[in-house]
């Protein structure tokens, strides 16, 4: 006997209730986020930053044409020196207009935008450091429409954080999140001035975390809309705190195209502390220039993996050069940290206060050895050192190593003295073929093969001998005051 058809009708209702009720319970635990409550809390605390730039004139006297400011910021990108703006803001071209005319300041002016948050009831502004570096006035201006003149407090240029200080009282401020709790994924939020256009708000997720520079700050990766103008202005989650600074975008016109960076609020605020303190920031330096290892390298002198940073220049009479630190030493860790790569090798150094002792564990010549280096205080215009090739002029003669395209000879006494090495050496005279593909050229200084270093060119034919020709060489290499590995295949 057949069921009649109200029993199927019934049946059919009940499934559809039990597969509907998951997926709309689904649907609405995971909800578009409503950012309007935090947009009325946060936004009154985020200001617009104005900046006026005198331009100097010419030798000649006469006005430089005006750069579009994504040609500026390409220049800049490359480190290429943009005319008449000793800084620009890679993040200002709303409203930049290059050499202004004369307004009776007494010559033209460059005028630029940026964002900022009030830290504090009492007038303390945070924003980048590039947009008011080398600023002749600064302007902020709240989002009830009081404008003032701003004081700048101390600026960092190494971690792009600035601290301004306007005399004003009982002004709104944000609130400091904590960076540690957030989360790739999670919903974040910038307000800014987006080409002049004020208290902008966009929103997008956290994309990365801790993505490292290689420098003393890692940033975090968002996908929210940044452009130009955003410098500055606060990134805040769905609690309404600040977490980060945004700061940078990658882009190849200028404009956003889905990744852009903020400056951590944690290490943001430890470096506003120091400028409203003392004024600027004080950082530990050691004076070498390191680089990371690559996994090549590694296997070949007998590291392992691919971990620690090699130097490859000691400065001389410097903090390390008096601890015992050379150069082609791998540094593996710091007061019992291992040490991954340079880039944290760089902010850990930069977190020790100067003054103190460190430890430092350095792998030399296939064996671990342990140093102790009194930190120094960084110079507050550190120079990086250059690429210079301090080299005698190149023997007529020397030892040919035709499988490596190499020809080789001992340091006379004369090149001894000019070089100023602490340690012997074997020159190159002569690269073709293998060495000139590895990258050895004219004048390099051989150090060591492998974990052996060699003193004398009959020293570096008898390692070489030892050593398995179908395998690749690893020259520890000096070139001026640089120093590091290469690696060298024999010609077959």
């Amino acid at each position: 006997m057949s069921r009649p058809p109200a029993f199927f009708a019934a049946a059919l209702l009940a499934l559809n209730l039990l597969v509907a009720t998951p997926l709309a319970a689904h649907a609405e635990a995971h909800e578009l986020p409503d950012f309007t409550h935090l947009v009325e809390e946060v936004g009154p605390a985020v200001v617009n930053v104005r900046t006026t730039e005198r331009v100097h004139a010419g030798a000649a006297g006469s006005k430089a044409a005006p750069i579009d400011p994504q040609i500026q910021e390409l220049l800049r990108r490359f480190g290429i020196p943009v005319p008449d703006s000793r800084r620009a803001d890679p993040d200002d071209g709303g409203d930049d207009d290059g050499g202004a005319p004369d307004d009776g300041d007494g010559g033209p002016q460059r005028r630029s935008l940026g964002s900022g948050f009030i830290l504090s009831s009492d007038g303390f502004v945070m924003t980048n450091s590039h947009v008011v570096d080398n600023a002749d006035k600064v302007v902020v201006t709240l989002t009830d429409k009081r404008e003032f003149t701003a004081k700048v407090v101390g600026l960092d240029r190494r971690s792009d954080v600035a601290v301004l200080k306007i005399d004003a009282t009982a002004l709104p401020t944000v609130r400091i999140g904590d960076v540690t709790r957030l989360k790739v994924g999670e919903w974040v939020m910038a307000i800014g001035s987006p080409f002049g256009f004020d208290n902008t708000v966009t929103a997008g997720i956290v994309s990365a975390k801790a993505r490292d520079t290689g420098d003393l700050v890692r940033l975090i990766q968002t996908d929210v809309a940044i452009n130009p103008g955003n410098s500055g202005g606060p990134l805040l989650n769905l609690r309404g705190e600040v977490v980060g600074i945004n700061s940078q975008i990658y882009s190849r016109s200028g404009g956003f195209m889905g990744i852009s960076f903020a400056i951590p609020i944690d290490e943001a605020v430890r470096v506003a502390d120091q400028l409203r303190g003392i004024g600027k920031v004080v950082r530990g330096f050691i004076g070498v220039r390191p680089d990371d290892v690559s996994p090549e390298v590694a296997e070949a002198i007998g590291l392992g993996k691919a971990r620690g940073s090699v130097m490859i220049m000691v400065s001389p009479g410097g903090p390390a050069e008096a601890g015992g630190l050379q150069a082609g030493d791998v540094v593996t860790r710091i007061d019992g940290q291992d040490i991954e790569n340079t880039g944290e090798l760089r902010r850990m150094i930069a977190a020790v206060k100067p003054g103190t002792k460190m430890a430092v564990q350095v792998f030399r010549r296939g064996e671990y050895k342990n140093l102790t280096i009194a930190v120094a205080e960084m110079p507050e215009d550190q120079a990086a050192a250059g690429d210079s090739d301090a080299s005698a002029e190149p023997a007529p003669q020397g030892a040919p190593l035709k499988d490596l395209g190499l020809r080789v000879s001992d340091l006379s006494d004369a090149q001894k003295r000019e070089l100023k090495l602490g340690r012997p050496a074997v020159r190159v005279e002569a690269v073709s073929g293998p060495a000139e593909r590895a990258g050895l050229r004219e004048g390099d200084l051989i150090l060591a093969v492998g974990n052996v270093e060699v003193t004398t060119v009959k020293a570096l034919q008898a390692q070489l001998a030892k050593l398995d020709k179908a395998k690749p060489l690893t020259l520890l290499v000096r070139r001026g005051d640089i120093t590091n590995y290469l690696l060298l295949k024999r010609a077959r």
